[in-house]
């Protein structure tokens, strides 16, 4: 069948439609991409603001008419941590659903948590052993843990790039004292997160996903997305240690430059590396590998668990 899988994220809506039945890979057919950065769209009152839902009502009904044109079955749509946190989310929701025909389900964070863990774990297989996969997002960061297929550990963590961009940092580049304190604050955060995963026992093998992660990856010398998606791809310790210091320094302008790095995403790098580099230190990460497979790929190998009458 052909799936449509409509991701609303903090920063851009993506429409990724694919081939696919169960048992199979999914075969990408098309992705589309609109900017929309929900998250700098909240209100001081916690609202999502009108232009903001105007724009992702106008967006969804674009993509949804690109998943009838591109003979889409089903349109799995979603949002994430922006529509989440949004205290007006049931009002937006509503609107979107009676303006566009698209239900749009708000999932909770443990929930990316764990479909973002299945996506890992289908591509691996079971010789990865226990996982332990890292995901890196604009709102929030997702931490899952396990031996199977449904992890035994899942959180959600509100520690996204984009977030703390905004709420940390009040310069660009930001300032030493800034870099410092968000540091030694994630540091915090993460450590009773670390202290409850250890119970898990050691992974096996560390994942990250995002595009924060594959953005550090191909910093600290990756292949390039042009190699294809089963190049093993890995950022060290080591490599994201000096990657850190030599980004914290730098405009997102300049960053932007940078091959790897959009323009749309240099603002929240430096976020995203503090919050990579504290998540694997906190965890006793050396290294960890980039998965090609994240969220919206869970999303669709869920989805097709359930066909032919399976629950899940």
């Amino acid at each position: 069948m052909r799936l449509g899988v409509l991701d609303v994220g903090s920063n851009t809506v993506h429409l990724l439609v694919v081939d696919a039945h169960r048992g199979a890979h999914p075969m990408p057919a098309s992705s589309q991409r609109s900017l929309l950065r929900l998250a700098e769209r909240i209100t001081p009152d916690g609202d999502l603001s009108a232009s903001g839902a105007d724009e992702l009502v106008a967006a969804v009904a674009g993509a949804s008419r690109s998943a009838t044109k591109l003979g889409c079955e089903d349109l799995l749509a979603f949002a994430t941590s922006a529509v989440r946190d949004a205290t007006n989310a049931p009002d937006v929701l509503r609107r979107v659903h009676q303006e566009t025909g698209v239900e749009l389900r708000v999932l909770p964070g443990d929930g990316e948590a764990r479909l973002t863990f299945l996506a890992a774990r289908r591509w691996y297989g079971w010789s990865a052993g226990r996982l332990l996969v890292l995901d890196i997002g604009g709102g929030s960061l997702e931490i899952a843990a396990g031996i199977d297929e449904d992890p035994d550990f899942a959180r959600s963590l509100p520690l996204g790039a984009g977030r703390l961009t905004r709420e940390r940092f009040t310069g660009d580049p930001p300032t030493r004292a800034e870099v410092d304190a968000t540091a030694e604050w994630l540091a915090g955060q993460l450590a009773p997160v670390a202290k409850k995963l250890a119970k898990q026992g050691r992974p096996d093998r560390v994942v990250g996903t995002s595009k924060t992660f594959r953005s550090l990856a191909r910093l600290t010398g990756a292949a390039p997305s042009s190699a294809g998606p089963r190049v093993r791809r890995v950022l060290t310790e080591p490599g994201l240690r000096q990657l850190v210091a030599f980004v914290t320094r730098i405009p997102a302008a300049d960053l932007a430059e940078l091959e790897g790095v959009s323009a749309n995403r240099a603002p929240q790098l430096v976020a995203g590396a503090l919050v990579a580099q504290a998540a694997m230190s906190a965890m006793g990460v050396s290294e960890l590998e980039i998965c090609p497979w994240a969220l919206r790929e869970g999303v669709i190998l869920r989805r097709l668990d359930r066909t032919n009458g399976e629950d899940s």
